[in-house]
């Protein structure tokens, strides 16, 4: 298992209520949460919403993470690296099929330079990919990415019919050489078999969003004994 397990909260703001207002104040108020508790990683998954409703909340969610975890915490946009750039995030998580990462870490360093945003962006963006073979993370790694999360690692509630990998795959693929976390399906119980199988961390959506995530840290990083 790693000495420090990575945390990577995926959100998705439609679980929270019916309109539109309140969902947005549930996300950003968990996004806070997420932060404070001392997660790593959050990517802004709103794949319904419109470039200027996306840029709109990403820059919120980027204020909200900064003001509660004096930048601990990395915010990643979802396939947008216009708007990382744009509103300041520290990088991008790429679905399978999207560009490399190479043409993002080149658009980050050309398009970036002189904006605004980037007084507090890092030089080089955090990138995520997203794989669902082993063989996918080793491209993902020849690709620059900064680390993987493979997916799913077992069946997912109210997706019966997509296959999972299982902890086998999961092994094979925490041997590509850049970290490796362990999405879909994962739960409270099942978590610690994911990390003895090799992944660097945990990426969820309602284990995160679903409960106290200050709790849910505490269970994923129990202190030495």
């Amino acid at each position: 298992m790693p000495e420090r397990s990575l945390l990577y909260y995926i959100t998705d703001r439609t679980a929270f209520a019916a309109d539109e207002p309140t969902r947005r104040r549930c996300l950003l108020e968990k996004i806070a949460e997420a932060a404070r508790a001392g997660v790593d990683f959050i990517q802004l998954r709103e794949k319904d919403l419109t470039t200027r409703e996306l840029e709109s909340l990403a820059r919120d969610a980027v204020h909200a993470v900064h003001e509660a975890s004096a930048r601990t915490t990395a915010v990643l946009i979802n396939s947008r690296t216009d708007i990382a750039l744009a509103v300041g995030a520290e990088g991008v998580h790429l679905r399978s099929h999207d560009v490399s990462p190479q043409n993002v870490s080149d658009i980050w360093k050309k398009c970036g330079a002189g904006a605004p945003a980037r007084e507090n962006q890092p030089q080089n963006p955090l990138i995520g990919v997203s794989c669902h073979q082993p063989e996918e993370v080793l491209q993902a790694k020849a690709d620059g990415a900064t680390f993987a999360v493979f997916a799913p690692i077992s069946e997912k509630k109210g997706v019966p019919n997509m296959q999972p990998v299982g902890l086998a795959k999961l092994r094979e693929a925490a041997k590509a050489g850049i970290p490796v976390l362990a999405l879909g399906g994962v739960t409270v119980e099942n978590a610690h078999s994911c990390l003895e199988a090799g992944a660097a961390g945990i990426a969820a959506i309602r284990l995160f969003q679903e409960n106290d995530i200050a709790k849910i840290v505490e269970h994923l990083r129990p202190l030495p004994q």
